[in-house]
């Protein structure tokens, strides 16, 4: 399967600053994660709303820990046609949001973000895009996703990717570095305090070939006593389009980073 490539969408519903804010009403998501046998406790909403066009965030929106459940942006599948439910500009920051089912294609990053406190109660397309050049920061903080048929995050521009305190089950892959963009990068992502439930098939895919790093620090594994969930995934990237090649999945120091003592399985 060819991974997500970027493409244009129109602009839709402006949101931004402290206006957006204010449109907001109601208490933040109540999320936590927890660090024993116990699965992270996901939230409830504090209401709903339905989304029927891309909701463009420039400044920080704070969703008050309202479910938005998108209507018309695509079924929830792998079609590279579907919308996203928010596009974050350059600098923007997205927190205290559910994202319902359908999920469509999730959030659009389209240079560094941050996404506080979000909940993708099934994943459609990808729960996180993000694009932007080298310079590029993006921060997930808080937070989990579940039911992802295919990537919950994926990172198509360069710069770097930390996620903290994040929560995922039942899913594919939790990060891909875009193994066949047209437009290729050296990218990087760490994994801090990650709460991991099986069912699950792979953490991270980097390509070797352009520079890549995926750093894992404090995760927690959960109903996978055979090991069967890959950590790292290495690949061979191109920019022609092609399926990638798989190489090893060894921790090596350069690419693959972590230590034995960095994963714990319950």
């Amino acid at each position: 399967m060819a991974q997500h490539r970027s493409r244009r969408l129109k602009r839709r519903a402006l949101i931004g600053g402290a206006g957006a804010t204010a449109l907001i009403a109601g208490a933040a998501v109540t999320g936590t994660l927890m660090s024993s046998a116990s699965a992270a406790t996901w939230p409830s909403a504090k209401g709903e709303e339905r989304v029927t066009a891309t909701i463009e965030v420039k400044g920080t929106f704070d969703g008050g820990g309202k479910r938005y459940i998108p209507v018309g942006l695509g079924d929830g599948g792998q079609g590279e046609s579907q919308k996203p439910v928010f596009k974050l500009a350059d600098g923007a920051k997205l927190k205290n949001v559910i994202i319902g089912a359908p999920g469509a294609d999730g959030v659009h990053c389209q240079g560094s973000c941050t996404i506080e406190n979000v909940w993708w109660e099934d994943v459609g397309e990808d729960a996180a895009t993000f694009r932007g050049g080298n310079d590029a920061v993006f921060n997930v903080k808080g937070g989990g996703a579940r039911k992802a048929s295919d990537k919950v995050f994926q990172h198509n521009g360069g710069g770097r990717l930390i996620v903290e305190n994040f929560a995922v089950e039942d899913f594919l892959t939790l990060y891909r570095s875009c193994g066949n963009c047209g437009t290729q990068y050296k990218r990087s992502v760490t994994f801090r305090n990650l709460e991991v439930k099986a069912p699950g098939t792979r953490l991270a895919g980097i390509n070797t070939n352009y520079g890549d790093t995926a750093t894992f620090q404090g995760v927690t594994i959960l109903g996978d006593s055979s090991k069967r969930i890959v950590i790292c995934q290495k690949y061979e990237g191109n920019n022609s389009g092609k399926e990638p090649k798989r190489l090893g999945t060894d921790a090596d120091g350069k690419h693959c980073v972590h230590q034995t003592s960095d994963i714990t399985y319950r």
